[in-house]
């Protein structure tokens, strides 16, 4: 990989040049038993952006919790991962990457332990958010390390490898842990299985990971920190509140208006700051700016998997978590082989070919599902539509890391590992909220249309909705008589809902098919040497 396109100096304090503390501490040998120790600490972040996909129907039915509920809970965690993880790279390669790193378990299972004793929707997103902070402090030190850890670019990429397919695996592996879980506990044991896995974790980190620093480092750019996370948070909040209020409401316009001015005041003085968080220069050459984008628009259409399709699955077709682990177990069998596989492919052909044919994969997965999903759906050819796209998930996660890790000097890993990381969970965080604004507006417009047809007065619509939407569409014994509307009308709103669904994949799937076609187009064939 070539840095020298780079025009002008590196930042203060992070020149090729300067000295690094190179995994202090290691010793012959010991780069295995750190990979394992860095990739079970990697496994408990990344398991948490899926694993509370098959709760969600529980959740709602326990707590009374509404579908805006439901997108906070899920929000709520990648939204701070994503606001916080490029200034906790910075911490990182300042104070010690390990250190960081195990700071960030302990925040982890301080919340996981707050989630599995919520006793409203509120605590539970509260616990999430913390969740999601102790991740951004410790995930980027998982990927940052590796860089030195293992020099030589084939290594390195070997190693990538191994890293994509963990995360790849707690990705997949999310719904069916969590649906078996459910399946013999219930959903708070989710969260006693987070805190018993990270304290695992962070006792095998603590003895066999390396510390590895810069020892030039500046200081940590606290303005670009709030301006960022404040661009995304009300970003998110403007979208999210827009379900219900409509993009025409004063506080939504408010929203929008404070998220774009807060994103250009964020390039702005990340453009002029001597140590900035995230350093833009990077962006002039596709091998940074190509990763990033296929990154984001990954995650966005994996939610549309992992929340919509499982929340439809568990309240339109009324599966089970057990049922749903079987669904998507093709899929993350798949996606882990994937992942492995990609990891030398990269490294002989370079990222452009594998990004592409990851995307080409996973849109086709989407537009499948999308096409025999329904109330019944077909159980064999769900399963095979989702595999397809956990093919194509794993195979895009590992030449999207080692790219953007590649194009950038060894200074600057930290960065690079936590700006891939945040347009990821920028993508998670931004695909729950857009496509659920999508589902609901769906939702409303089609519902109305159903009631006018069934002769139902609208002001019932509301009333249907929120029914739904928290779980409760059991009738009372006290309306047994009029059972049968009641369940045409329940019947309608699952038909708007599917409209809704079939919206989000189609989107989904777009977006993913312009990313590939982004990396085929501007993307060098340039394998590891």
């Amino acid at each position: 990989m070539q840095f020298g396109k780079l025009t002008g100096p590196l930042p203060a304090g992070r020149r090729a040049g300067s000295a690094t503390v190179e995994a202090a501490g290691a010793r012959p040998g010991a780069s295995s038993l750190a990979l394992a120790a860095l990739c079970t600490l990697l496994f408990l972040t990344f398991l948490d952006n899926t694993v509370v996909s098959v709760a969600l129907g529980a959740i709602q039915t326990d707590l009374h919790a509404g579908v805006t509920d439901l997108q906070w809970v899920v929000g709520a965690y990648a939204l701070t991962f994503a606001s916080i993880m490029l200034a906790c790279g910075m911490i990182g390669d300042e104070l010690g990457r390990k250190a960081v790193m195990l700071t960030g378990a302990g925040v982890f299972c301080a919340g996981s332990v707050l989630c599995a004793l919520a006793p409203n929707p509120q605590v539970l997103i509260a616990g999430r958010a913390v969740m999601g902070l102790g991740a951004a402090a410790s995930e980027p030190g998982t990927l940052s390390v590796l860089r030195h850890i293992y020099v030589g670019e084939r290594a390195r990429a070997r190693a990538v490898g191994v890293w994509a397919a963990v995360s790849g695996m707690a990705l997949a592996l999310g719904p069916v842990i969590g649906g078996a879980i459910i399946g013999v506990w219930s959903w708070r044991g989710i969260f006693w299985f987070n805190l018993a896995f990270g304290l695992a974790a962070l006792v095998i980190a603590t003895v066999v990971v390396p510390e590895s620093a810069d020892p030039t480092a500046a200081r940590v750019d606290a303005a670009g920190t709030l301006l960022g996370a404040g661009a995304l948070a009300t970003f998110v909040f403007a979208i999210i509140d827009a379900e219900a209020a409509g993009f025409a409401a004063p506080v939504v316009i408010a929203l929008l208006c404070a998220a774009a001015a807060l994103a250009a005041a964020f390039c702005l003085w990340e453009r002029r700051a001597p140590n900035p968080l995230l350093d833009l220069r990077y962006f002039r050459t596709p091998q940074f700016t190509v990763p990033n984008i296929a990154a984001f628009c990954v995650y966005f259409a994996t939610f549309a998997i992992f929340f919509f399709t499982a929340l439809y699955l568990v309240e339109v077709v009324g599966d089970s978590g057990y049922t749903i682990a079987l669904v998507f177990l093709p899929m993350t069998v798949l996606m882990i082989l994937a992942s492995l596989l990609t990891g030398n492919w990269t490294g002989a052909v370079g990222p452009r070919w594998p990004i592409t044919t990851g995307c080409l994969l996973f849109g086709a997965g989407l537009l499948i599902t999308n096409a025999i999903i329904s109330p019944h759906p077909p159980y064999a050819g769900l399963a095979l539509s989702l595999a397809l796209a956990g093919i194509g998930i794993g195979i895009t996660v590992t030449p999207v890391t080692s790219a953007a890790l590649g194009a950038v000097p060894p200074q600057r890993s930290g960065m690079a590992a936590s700006s891939v990381n945040t347009s990821r969970e920028m993508g998670a965080v931004t695909g729950v909220a857009i496509l659920g604004a999508l589902v609901s507006s769906r939702l409303n417009a089609d519902l109305g249309g159903e009631l006018q047809r069934l002769g139902v007065p609208l002001f019932y619509k509301s009333v249907i909705i929120q029914a739904i939407e928290t779980g409760q569409t059991q009738v009372p014994a006290a309306y047994a008589a009029y059972k049968k509307i009641i369940d045409e009308l329940f019947g309608a709103a699952d038909g708007a809902f599917g409209s809704g669904l079939h919206a989000a994949l189609y989107l989904a799937a777009g977006l993913v098919l312009l990313a590939g076609a982004l990396a085929a187009a501007t993307l060098r064939d340039e394998p590891d040497r």
